[in-house]
């Protein structure tokens, strides 16, 4: 899975949804919380699988690989998913 650092703020992620991406945060361990974007339809997909939820996904931040384990996902009942935060593992 992808991701871009993103700028912050409800203006940003609304942008992030319209262009079918959402906002998302990388945190835990000894590096710093980061904010990614990811694009909603590569999400969707793996999030059908019930090994989403439990086991450790693969992150590309910056070049450099990161396992993290999904903590938290945001969606709205009717439309996608809003943001989803992430545990480094």
């Amino acid at each position: 899975m992808q991701k871009y650092v993103k700028t912050r703020g409800k203006g940003a992620s609304r942008r992030l949804r319209a262009a079918n991406k959402f906002p998302a945060i990388v945190y835990g361990g000894k590096e710093a919380t980061v904010s990614i974007e990811v694009d909603h339809d590569s999400v969707k997909n793996m999030e059908a699988k019930p090994e989403f939820y439990s086991e450790a996904v693969t992150l590309v931040i910056d070049g450099k690989e990161t396992k993290v384990k999904v903590q938290a996902v945001q969606r709205h009942p009717l439309a996608k998913i809003g943001h989803i935060d992430f545990v480094r593992v």
